[in-house]
């Protein structure tokens, strides 16, 4: 185990999603658990020698203030695409330590006017391993982040698989990060 883990106790009873398949798991209240990455709105944990993502919301079952939206969901300041982009950089793969954006896992988004008002976003949006269980998983936060976002009406989320996500779509920021 490495040493900059922080071993969490689970308070009570939980759900997460094992990492990467995104099988529903409940983790009893008792278990030991160490957190391996605390970004954007989620946990990483190791419960038990397996991987599961822990939804900010249920932060308080390790000990843990829920964590605040790094975005505000105002805005006048700025544009609903700058917005967006800064609120899809709070979204990480529950692997690896880098925002969505940054990884190049997001491949488009577009905006269209809303008859009743607020804009309708199309997000594109791929993984890093077509057979990954945390997609959708992924994808729903994703969308619900940027519907809270001031200015939208409707949030879809597609994620797409062509063409194949490869290291060559990482930032230069992301790359240096990981070490590659």
């Amino acid at each position: 185990m490495r040493a900059n883990r922080e071993a969490v106790t689970v308070v009570r009873a939980v759900q997460v999603e094992c990492v990467p398949d995104g099988t529903p798991f409940e983790l009893p209240a008792g278990t030991i658990a160490h957190i391996t990455q605390a970004l954007g709105s989620n946990f990483t944990l190791v419960a038990g020698g397996q991987l599961v993502r822990l939804r900010g919301i249920d932060a308080d079952a390790i000990g843990r203030d829920v964590p605040t939206p790094a975005v505000s969901a105002q805005g006048e300041s700025q544009d609903l695409r700058a917005r967006i982009h800064q609120v899809l950089k709070t979204c990480f793969d529950p692997e690896i330590p880098v925002d969505i954006v940054e990884l190049g896992l997001v491949y488009g988004c577009d905006l269209a006017p809303m008859e009743e008002g607020g804009m309708r976003v199309e997000i594109r949006l791929t993984l890093t391993a077509p057979g990954c269980g945390m997609g959708e998983i992924l994808a729903n936060e994703v969308a619900d982040k940027v519907l809270a976002l001031e200015g939208v009406g409707e949030a879809n989320v597609q994620l797409v698989l062509d063409p194949p996500w490869d290291r060559s779509r990482m930032s230069e920021a992301a790359q240096l990060a990981l070490g590659l």
